[in-house]
């Protein structure tokens, strides 16, 4: 296993998974370093709303047209898209997660 070192040292921190939440929540972009897509990092997506496109979302918009949404975590994939990210049980027990300059 790797030493942690303090990430105001900007040295090759290697993160557990809480930690990789709290860079998360303080804006940074996390990676995991057994990732095999290049280019592939999560985001924090706060809290907020969106124009309702579809006849579903319609029905929930508020008198704005506006349909509200809670935070979240977000993945730009290997194929260049971003979409909701779920942690698997490898990735919540892994400690080899890094901040994404």
């Amino acid at each position: 296993m790797r030493r942690l070192i303090p990430p105001h040292l900007n040295l090759n921190y290697i993160m557990n998974f809480g930690q990789a939440i709290e860079a998360l929540k303080q804006g940074k972009k996390v990676t995991r370093a057994g990732w095999n897509g290049k280019g592939m990092f999560l985001y924090y997506v706060s809290e907020g709303r969106y124009p309702a496109k579809m006849e579903v979302a319609k029905e929930i918009a508020d008198e704005d047209g506006l349909v509200g949404y809670g935070a979240y975590i977000a993945m730009k994939t290997a194929q260049g898209n971003v979409v909701p990210w779920l942690a698997s049980q490898t990735d919540m027990l892994s400690e080899d997660w890094e901040v994404k300059e």
